[in-house]
């Protein structure tokens, strides 16, 4: 039997009762509605309020520390501002506007989003997935969506079986895919401590005489808050979370419009480009440099799309147009407006720019925004690594479930203590946003080119786009990306080195695990018990039939694993009913209840075309079903192999480093197989076996 599934599946409770977690989790999810795309507008509003508290509060708390980032030393000359303001507005329009929320949101798996959707959305049109387990079976499922490549449009054709036979282009788009899962990670280390660090350091404009080691404390003790908070669930988080960003965005609307007004209102030519042009020209190299700051502008963009399977497509677009990017645009004009009287307080623009009688509204305000800002990233790195697990990407690690109405609504315990730590860890070794908005950056822009690369395979092989417009995508957002990577890359030694020594350890565990898992099930595809063997097997007299169900776990998706002849051999007793069992995961985010399972007995009893033969089967399976239930009342058993794999003799010192220490450290310190599965202990039987591969 292969189960079919995104998370959980249960099969007819009048056919045989399950206990184990079969059972529970996506059956929390009521009716297989799609949370990631569709639905009533009432829906899509109430989608869209959630999304304010929970997408945007990473780029809507960035103009806490841009201005100070893109001048750390100073401005030297007044339409710099200018300059550097046109950047930010059409660095909003053209990546998280154009591209994210008008493109690349399309590109969803069912409503997933994130780096692994969409390699899961191209695995389904190219058997790019290393893992030999593709079955006709699959393209049944309705949520598969495949369309075989128009004869009109013989590029995706060729495209597609330049991937299914090209071992580097599999490798390549697994290795980028991983980098980006990676570096979304490492935003969601880094996002909580700038965030909440640079919001704290307000204070400091009306208690001059705390000392930045203690604002660093305050930071800490508020991001333990924050990574205690996540077990409550997205659902319960964005609505807490919505009402306060949303007066944020009113804050900081409202105070850029006084700004405007009040300082200095012909700022507005910065809509201008030729600015961008003349800023350039008077700066050159430092005016590169300064690039890295202005990204920061669309910090927890990549949210927009990872967080998607907690939303829609138009919930974001709305929530998007309609209060984000006027709210942010509004208040980067106004704080432009005030440092065109005030250049020398640059460095501390956000708090500076305040009204006195706002100031402790909006610092409050502020740092609850930044708490907020942490949960954009925090719920995407969620969302990713659970999409990561179900492809085998991931060692295992609890999935909860944290919400009975919308699916894609996740929390993983192990990896917010991990964030959760790291991110103390980096507050408290950095101290200052300055060297932090280093490393952040890096994160930001490496995850913008990979989507980019992903999208254009995307266009080619599945949505069978025009090439010019291909092109085009490609040529502006991977250029416009190529010159802020390469800006924020200067500043490798300052801090940019930390989100790649955490992406290379990261990669390492992630391919480490993926590498093994695809040598193990060829191990075991090669070793498949062939139909006579099993038979004689059984026949053998030693072997007694005992009463009850066997369920035994494989990863196989057809025929006999190596440990069935195996345990055998060491209990020579098969149950009276035995089952082979393999759960599988297609690349699908969600699976209809009524197509996850798959059946078909172990040996064939040959066709039945004629009616007779029919009704004679159906006769049987009738029969099979009050046996089934008989046995099952007798009790049944969870058999599970344990297998130790190990590297071959002859193998690479690499290799044994790989298999014999890091996977078996991984194995025996996450999460068991039958724990994943919440098997009761007690009726649970492991079967040894050695796997050299």
């Amino acid at each position: 039997m292969s189960v079919q599934e995104d998370g959980a599946a249960r099969p007819e409770p009048d056919v045989l009762r399950r206990h184990d977690s079969l059972y529970g989790d996506a059956e929390k999810v009521s009716n297989n509605k799609r949370h990631g795309a569709g639905g009533s507008w009432a829906r899509t509003l109430q989608l869209a309020f959630q999304s304010i508290g929970v997408v945007y509060g990473d780029v809507g708390t960035s103009p806490l520390y841009v201005y100070s980032s893109t001048f750390p030393n100073g401005i030297k000359h007044p339409d710099d501002l200018v300059g550097v303001l046109s950047l930010i507005l059409y660095t909003l329009i053209l990546i998280p506007m154009v591209k994210y929320v008008f493109i690349v949101l399309y590109a969803n798996d069912n409503g997933d989003g994130g780096t692994f959707a969409l390699y899961s959305l191209i695995s389904r049109h190219a058997k790019i997935r290393m893992i030999p387990n593709d079955q006709t079976e699959d393209a049944n499922v309705s949520n598969y969506s495949i369309e075989a490549p128009s004869s009109q449009l013989r590029r995706a054709e060729w495209v597609k079986q330049k991937l299914e036979s090209s071992n580097a282009a599999k490798i390549a788009l697994f290795t980028i895919t991983i980098l980006g899962t990676s570096m979304v990670m490492g935003d969601g280390t880094l996002t909580p401590a700038i965030s909440v660090l640079s919001a704290v350091s307000g204070i400091r404009e009306k208690a001059p005489n705390l000392t930045q080691s203690q604002v660093v404390w305050i930071s800490v003790a508020i991001l333990f808050v924050l990574f205690s908070m996540q077990r409550f669930g997205t659902d319960k988080v964005g609505y807490t979370f919505a009402p306060v960003i949303s007066v944020w965005f009113l804050l900081i609307a409202g105070i850029g419009m006084y700004n405007l007004t009040v300082h200095e209102i012909t700022i507005l030519r910065a809509f201008n480009p030729k600015y961008i042009v003349d800023y350039f020209r008077r700066n050159g190299k430092e005016a590169w440099v300064s690039l890295g700051g202005v990204v920061l502008c669309i910090t927890g963009t990549e949210a927009m799309f990872a967080d998607l399977g907690h939303f829609n497509i138009r919930a974001i677009q709305l929530s998007f147009t309609c209060v984000l990017f006027p709210s942010v645009a509004l208040c980067y004009m106004g704080q432009a407006a005030y440092l065109r009287k005030f250049p020398e307080n640059v460095s501390d623009t956000f708090y500076r720019s305040i009204p006195a009688p706002l100031f402790w509204p909006v610092f409050v305000v502020a740092i609850m925004g930044a708490i907020i800002a942490s949960q954009a990233m925090l719920s995407g790195a969620f969302a990713i690594l659970s999409k990561a697990l179900s492809l085998g990407c991931f060692p295992r690690v609890e999935v909860v479930h944290t919400s009975n109405k919308y699916e894609g609504q996740v929390y993983i315990p192990e990896v917010n203590f991990l964030i959760g730590a790291a991110s103390v860890a980096v507050t408290l070794a950095f101290q200052t946003t300055a060297n932090i908005g280093n490393a952040y950056g890096i994160c930001v822009v490496t995850v913008f080119s990979i989507t980019t690369h992903l999208m254009t395979v995307v266009m080619l092989l599945i949505w069978k786009v025009r090439l010019p417009f291909i092109a085009a995508f490609y040529a502006a957002f991977g250029l416009a990306e190529f010159l802020y990577l390469s800006s924020i890359l200067s500043k490798f030694a300052e801090g940019g080195y930390l989100p790649f020594c955490f992406s290379l350890v990261l990669m390492a565990l992630m391919a480490t695990w993926h590498y093994v898992h695809v040598k193990r099930y060829w191990y075991e595809l090669d070793r498949v018990v062939p139909a006579a063997e099993t038979t004689a097997l059984l026949a053998r007299r030693d072997v007694r039939r005992v009463p009850g169900v066997g369920l035994l776990y494989s990863e196989l998706v057809q025929g006999i694993p190596p440990v069935f002849p195996r345990l055998v051999d060491k209990i020579p007793s098969v149950h009276a009913v035995f089952v082979f069992m393999s759960i599988k995961h297609l690349p699908v985010p969600r699976v209809a209840p009524a197509e996850r399972f798959i059946s078909s007995t172990a040996s064939s009893r040959g066709d039945n075309d004629d009616d007779d033969a029919m009704r004679r089967a159906q006769a049987m399976a009738e029969e099979e079903k009050r046996v089934i239930d008989a046995e099952a009342e007798r009790g049944v058993v969870y058999l599970m192999g344990e297998a130790n794999v190990t590297a071959a003799a002859g193998s690479s010192v690499m290799k044994r480093i790989v298999v014999n220490y890091v996977y078996t450290f991984l194995r025996k310190n996450l999460r068991e197989g039958h724990k994943a599965l919440s098997v009761p202990k007690d009726q649970l039987l492991k079967v040894g076996i050695t796997y050299e591969i």
